[in-house]
């Protein structure tokens, strides 16, 4: 079913490592045209020359910048004349208690997590609606279906990814569009490097450790949903290590 994916042009966000990357390294094994964004150009361009020639575009992108993300999707129009495939995949997780007033690392979630994928909705819808045909893939959490204390403000912004992709498919439904939520649990990833508080970063790499499952796991997901007929719209997948209770 994956040869369905041979041709396809990929925008991926977050690209430079973690799921981002393990999705461009699965993706390009099946014949995809990717276009890679991330803040670290050189971990772009060390992938890239990995995946090989002509096999990746890539460009220096911000998500919370929102003329870089459309100079991301404007890249893969100019390179490939067309984009099939939106990956909105760019995110951070630095949980805290909300009594200890971590302000900017609410407003750096909300900028990531939330309006960044906002951004990217807003550079391929144009795209897609004229060729009445594309998928948007949005990045959740369980954290998006399940709160805890600590996470409040990411399962926030993981929670209205949801909302905000389920409003997308009902709208979308004229232009031939698709749409994914995919939630995922405790994969391996730099997510927990992004938690400032030290207590907190350690419980969260400890737990990691214990259970984290290769970032493959999510590139796998990615392709089912992208490997179906045309017919069939895979609106959501949450999956979680085996071991991992929450």
């Amino acid at each position: 079913m994956t040869q369905s994916i041979a041709g396809k042009v990929v925008v991926i966000t977050g690209a430079s490592s973690g799921l981002g990357e393990a999705t461009a390294r699965h993706l390009a094994g099946h014949g995809a045209k990717l276009v890679l964004g991330a803040r670290r150009l050189d971990r772009l361009e060390a992938l890239a020359a990995v995946l090989g020639p002509g096999a990746a575009a890539v460009l220096k992108t911000d998500v919370t910048d929102r003329a870089e993300v459309a100079a991301l999707v404007d890249l893969a129009i100019a390179t490939y004349g067309r984009l099939d495939v939106l990956i909105n995949n760019a995110g951070l997780m630095p949980h805290s208690p909300l009594e200890r007033g971590k302000v900017e690392d609410w407003e750096r979630m909300i900028d990531v997590n939330l309006k960044g994928v906002l951004y990217g909705i807003a550079a391929a819808l144009p795209h897609m609606t004229r060729q009445k045909s594309g998928h948007i893939i949005n990045v959740s959490s369980v954290a998006g279906h399940k709160v805890r204390a600590g996470g409040a403000v990411y399962s926030a912004t993981k929670t209205a990814v949801r909302v905000l992709t389920e409003g997308l498919r009902q709208e979308v439904k004229p232009y031939n569009i698709r749409t994914t939520i995919i939630s995922p649990g405790a994969v391996e990833s730099e997510l927990p490097d992004s938690i400032t508080e030290p207590d907190i970063a350690k419980g969260m790499k400890d737990f990691y450790a214990a259970c984290a499952i290769p970032a493959d796991s999510f590139a796998r997901m990615v392709a089912f949903a992208m490997s179906q007929p045309d017919e069939v719209d895979v609106n959501e997948i949450l999956f979680r290590p085996t071991a991992q209770e929450y």
